[in-house]
């Protein structure tokens, strides 16, 4: 399905950066009309005019905040009446945050599981029917869904809870999506997108937290949290391009799901033993145990001094 891709319609959020930004390029190259959606105006304005220097048929430049709906369903309606139904859509918006889970406040919870788990929730809910639709006036007609959860999803490290439980969702809801699929159609697909540690801005996310959800005095476990995950995302050896690539190769070969970081299934293997073995968890840090001894000292000089 991916032989041609010239002309068709992608939705892309979180289009301003990371993977979004890398899989737009990949569209704008290949002639593609491209639905551009991101919260940061500035980041955004340089997606559009770059995708359309590379040769994007068509380009739309939406700022939208995926975690609203109705803001989602505005952005649809005006997908449908431009370009019809979307042959892609990447649900890839995403922010990141750390912390003890007790420590978390409502406004962590609300912004976090908005952006990760409800931007995700609305682009499926509203793009699915109308690529339904689609396929059934159209039996060539074919579409995909691609929705970015994280290696969090499939694991729990600690001391990143409202992340955690928000990538464990969108595994949950992108795996009953495949399913549900499979019920009704053989025209439409999905994949699941569990990145690891790779350099994009979501590390940063802070930059675009809302005015109303802002968290101005961080506790000791956030501020730990928040430097670890700068330097092992900054870090990170495998490119938001490379990522983009495999996701394009793996929609090509309907595969549903896409790791960054295979190697690191292993621990996926470890928790999955735990449960069946009815055992503790793991400790997280077992491969590494001098990161899990800095993450413990940290934490408990930070408590010591309270």
């Amino acid at each position: 399905m991916l032989k041609d891709l010239q002309g068709k319609t992608a939705v892309l959020t979180g289009a301003g950066s990371g993977f979004g930004l890398e899989c737009a390029r990949i569209g704008a190259r290949a002639g593609m009309k491209l639905v551009l959606v991101d919260v940061q105006a500035d980041a955004l304005e340089r997606a559009a005019a770059e995708a359309k220097a590379l040769g994007a048929a068509d380009v739309l430049a939406r700022r939208v905040d995926v975690s609203s709906g109705e803001a989602m369903a505005v952005l649809a309606q005006e997908v449908k009446q431009r370009f019809g139904a979307p042959h892609f859509v990447f649900n890839n918006a995403g922010v990141g945050g750390g912390g003890l889970v007790w420590e978390q406040t409502e406004a962590d919870w609300q912004w976090i599981l908005g952006v990760n788990l409800w931007g995700v929730i609305h682009g499926v809910r509203l793009f699915t029917p109308m690529m339904l639709e689609a396929a059934r006036q159209d039996p060539q007609w074919r579409g995909h869904i691609v929705n970015t959860a994280s290696m969090a999803g499939m694991l729990a490290p600690p001391n990143m809870a409202v992340y955690n439980v928000s990538k464990h969702a969108v595994v949950a809801l992108t795996e009953t999506l495949y399913q549900d699929l499979r019920l009704v159609t053989d025209q439409v697909h999905c994949s699941l997108l569990c990145p690891y540690f790779v350099p994009t801005g979501i590390a940063d996310s802070e930059r675009n937290r809302p005015a109303d959800m802002s968290n101005a005095t961080l506790t000791a476990s956030q501020k730990v949290a928040r430097a670890m995950s700068q330097k092992a995302v900054g870090s990170g050896k495998v490119t938001a391009t490379h990522i983009a690539e495999k996701v394009f190769a793996a929609m090509a070969e309907e595969q549903f799901y896409i790791f960054s970081h295979p190697h690191a299934l292993g621990n996926v293997q470890a928790r999955m033993e735990d449960i069946l073995q009815l055992r503790n968890p793991t400790d997280a840090f077992a491969g590494r145990p001098e990161v899990g001894q800095q993450l413990r000292e940290a934490l408990r000089a930070a408590a010591a001094a309270a």
